[in-house]
């Protein structure tokens, strides 16, 4: 079913039976369209101010743009410069114990930056001063902050697809956008994402100067930096590695598209993909068929994301002989001297 719901909000699905269905689906985006102005409205004026910087990271729209992987970025090279930076998550889709507890965005950055406190909660204030009072925090990231009215921001990043950047334009459940096209004028800094997998961007370019021509426009690619063993994650393996090679792919991500264009871009052939819904929560039994799927096939190693990775507790009684290898994406900004100035004006000397 939502996969269904998305294809017609992404209008793939063009059959003309769904043209009820559709229209069904645009009068609760109107419904959701006054929802949403209507809650900007009520928290202008009512946002509080923190006793920290506050980084917003967010996007417009549904599906994968990489704001998490830019969030990493961002406090990662904040880190470097010596700053004390805290990620406040509202942890989508935690349930359980253990990574579940925490969710699958937050897990993968807890993963990859140990030395930084990543906080989840669904009060933002609530964390964002657990973070100064717990680690003395002078910054605060929000991952997934566009749609957090609550919070004064001193710094509105939005991620754009460069690939599929408003959808269709409508508003969810018609179209993917979660706020009006309006919303971006409040953006400081634009970054386009997937540049490298993107034909041109100069009409988005075009039309986010249209919006907002304050804002800064920062182009951005993710690169793939290489693959490592689901159960060993320090030793890091070249990205040339599996060239020349039929793999499986399984992904629970909203953009799996892009994922599959970075295999293929690596001269890895693709033998099976398996696509599930956005943030699923892998069981023993979906490993053990995906395995045996590939093992028909005569395939013996599948590929998966480091998002997926950190909802997978356990690899199932997998055979011997077969390889479940983690695609690491790393963050290339092609405009890095602009973009970390920007960053750094927000702490005067």
């Amino acid at each position: 079913m939502r996969r269904y719901l998305y294809n017609l909000a992404t209008d793939k699905d063009r059959r003309p039976g769904s043209c009820i269905i559709k229209l069904i689906l645009l009068s609760l985006s109107v419904l959701y369209g006054l929802t949403v102005r209507a809650l900007i409205w009520f928290y202008k004026g009512r946002s509080r101010r923190l006793n920290c910087r506050v980084i917003s990271v967010g996007n417009i729209t549904l599906g994968g743009t990489g704001k998490t992987t830019l969030v990493g970025y961002i406090a990662g090279y904040l880190k470097s410069r010596g700053y004390k930076v805290a990620i406040l998550s509202r942890g989508y889709k935690k349930s359980g114990t253990g990574q579940g507890a925490m969710g699958d965005e937050p897990c993968m950055l807890s993963r990859k930056l140990p030395d930084i406190p990543v906080l989840v909660d669904t009060d933002r204030v609530r964390s964002a001063n657990s973070a100064i009072r717990d680690y003395a925090a002078d910054t605060v990231i929000l991952d997934d902050g566009l749609q957090q009215w609550r919070i004064r921001k001193d710094l509105e990043i939005v991620t754009i697809d460069s690939r599929n950047p408003f959808g269709n334009r409508r508003l969810i459940p018609r179209g993917i956008l979660r706020q009006p096209l309006s919303s971006l004028r409040c953006a400081d800094i634009f970054v386009l994402t997937k540049t490298n997998l993107a034909a041109n961007t100069d009409s988005i370019k075009e039309e986010l100067r249209g919006l907002n021509p304050r804002a800064a426009i920062i182009e951005s690619g993710h690169i793939p930096a290489g693959f490592y063993n689901i159960s060993e994650p320090q030793a890091l393996l070249d990205a040339a590695v599996l060239k020349g090679l039929t793999v499986t792919l399984f992904s629970g991500i909203g953009d799996p598209q892009s994922f599959e264009d970075l295999i293929s871009s690596l001269g890895i052939k693709i033998g099976l993909s398996f696509r599930f819904p956005d943030h699923y929560s892998y069981a023993g039994p979906d490993l053990n068929k995906i395995a045996a799927d590939s093992e028909d096939k005569g395939i013996n190693i599948i590929v998966t994301t480091e998002k997926d990775a950190a909802r997978i507790d356990g690899i199932g009684n997998l055979k011997p002989g077969i390889r479940i290898l983690v695609l690491r994406i790393a963050l290339e900004i092609k405009d890095e001297e602009e973009f970390h100035g920007r960053l750094l004006r927000l702490y005067p000397l």
